[in-house]
């Protein structure tokens, strides 16, 4: 068989059971796609040697029976994971060369479960950014492109890489993390499914850290019932990440019946935002109807805080970001400054941090620091605590009034060209996370399903917020959700 890494999770998984093709080739296919993708930029550290290595245990183990549902099925890994002996530098030029000699829990849950991994992926310098514009290796490039130009656009952020080699079918799914849509974002930018669990479903440890209270790493793949496959490798209780909850990790898939008779979906009015492009609004109103008619019932719901969750977030998620990146000082790991005669320590730490971040981490640095500096930190970093608590609560009495999952757009628009928003005004940036950043906030899951095409040929994604530890209810729900819309555009092969 020919273009193997075009198939789904799911079909791959058949297909080695029913021994139509082995993980060594499908692995291979892989590769050879890898090898021509260059223009995107995806992949930033390949790993065929580990990738044929793996693939060829998983086809012993295949031979054997009673394999696991990952078990061949070759993978992308985004650069914040760290996988051991291969590096892991989170998209910055301060992790230069750090190998670690441990494998996240993560990582180390698939390559259990017989995953094969291809490489690492670009992303965001520490996962800070909503384009994959302020990675040390480059911007990663979507995969799609507008009717009648060739202008590179942005496939999101942070999580960037793994959304284009998933959408350009370099590999059948990758990991990514989300803390304020990083999964999410690029998953719609690029017309595949990406879900952030449930805040403590699946093990931080091993993953660098950008902002601890928000992060969660979740599957980016090609359909639903992927993300259910994945979703249910990934998750486990870790003893080692003092959030990762004690609960039972259901089997995800079958779940999967595409009967929502009876769901209640809430549309909150507070997401119709002033400038919002007419197709977005359309767009909700057909997923809407779309779920109306797989027997959902919509109800209209507020929750009244949202105006004033980008602002939280963006007080929070710096603060805790400032905290978390102070250990990078040139001291224990990664990149130190050569230092002239007479430098002290500070000028260690100065130069090393001014060398070795770039300048969205810095900004991002000196916000959050400032927001904890002692005269501020009530007047911000508390207030906006507080505020997240009510924008918990905001979806707490939504749940608690018998809505099963809130439907919302995904994004503000589509991808929009690499280099068209610029640092010249960073706020600008911010509000492409306008959707996504409540549902980390509260600590909900939450998937983005692709529905439809601009009127360039561009993809959109419609977004489902569940209630919290009920993944299985809302990739049910993204599942109907995606048999209704019934996407199948694929990017055309330009690179």
């Amino acid at each position: 068989m020919t273009d193997l890494n075009k198939l789904t999770i799911a079909e791959a998984r058949d297909g080695l059971r029913a021994k139509d093709f082995s993980a060594v080739e499908l692995t291979r296919s892989c590769l050879t796609a890898i090898d021509k993708a260059g223009a995107l930029n995806a992949f930033v550290h390949n790993t065929p040697e580990i990738a044929e290595t793996q693939a060829a245990a998983a086809d012993t183990r295949l031979a054997e029976g009673d394999a696991p549902d990952m078990c061949g099925i070759p993978l992308g890994i985004k650069d914040l994971f760290c996988t051991k002996g291969v590096p892991s530098q989170a998209a910055s030029a301060i992790l230069e060369g750090f190998k670690p000699e441990y494998e996240s829990t993560i990582t180390q849950n698939l390559w259990d479960r017989g995953a094969v991994m291809l490489g690492k992926l670009n992303m965001d310098e520490f996962a800070m950014g909503s384009s994959n514009e302020t990675s040390t290796y480059g911007n990663a490039v979507n995969p799609w492109r507008r009717e009648g130009s060739d202008a590179a656009l942005t496939p999101g952020g942070s999580s960037g890489g793994s959304a284009s080699a998933v959408s350009a079918d370099l590999c059948l799914a990758a990991t990514g993390t989300d803390t304020g849509g990083s999964i999410r974002q690029p998953a719609a930018f690029t017309g595949i499914v990406g879900l952030k669990p449930t805040y403590g479903r699946c093990s931080r440890w091993g993953v660098v850290a950008f902002a601890s209270s928000l992060d969660q790493a979740g599957p980016m793949t090609k359909t639903v019932r992927d993300a259910a496959i994945m979703m249910e490798a990934m998750a486990s209780h870790d003893a080692k990440d003092s959030t990762s909850a004690d609960l039972p990790v259901p089997d995800f898939e079958a779940m999967l019946t595409g009967d929502i008779k009876g769901k209640k979906i809430g549309i909150p009015k507070e997401y119709h935002m002033d400038g919002m492009p007419e197709e977005i609004e359309t767009l909700w109103a057909e997923g809407r109807e779309m779920l109306k008619s797989a027997g959902a019932e919509i109800v209209d719901i507020s929750l009244p805080h949202t105006k004033y969750a980008l602002p939280a977030y963006y007080v929070i998620a710096p603060a805790e970001a400032s905290s978390n990146l102070a250990r990078y000082d040139g001291v224990r790991y990664g990149h130190r400054a050569t230092l002239s005669a007479g430098d002290g320590i500070d000028d260690m730490y100065e130069k090393t941090r001014a060398e070795g971040f770039g300048h969205e981490v810095q900004r991002r640095v000196m916000i959050g620091t400032y927001v904890l500096s002692a005269g501020f930190y009530d007047a911000y970093y508390n207030r906006a605590r507080k505020v997240r608590a009510l924008i918990k609560k905001d979806f707490d009495d939504v749940f608690a009034s018998g809505v099963d999952a809130i439907l919302t757009p995904a994004t503000p628009s589509a991808a929009f060209g690499l280099g068209e928003m610029t640092d010249a005004d960073p706020v600008k940036m911010y509000l492409n996370d306008v959707f996504t950043v409540t549902v980390n906030l509260a600590g909900l899951p939450g998937i983005s399903v692709p529905t439809g095409l601009d009127a360039q040929g561009l993809p959109l994604g419609l977004q489902l917020i569940g209630r919290p530890w009920e993944e299985g209810d809302l990739l049910n729900t993204a599942y109907a959700l995606e048999q209704s819309a019934g996407f199948v555009s694929k990017p055309a092969n330009w690179w």
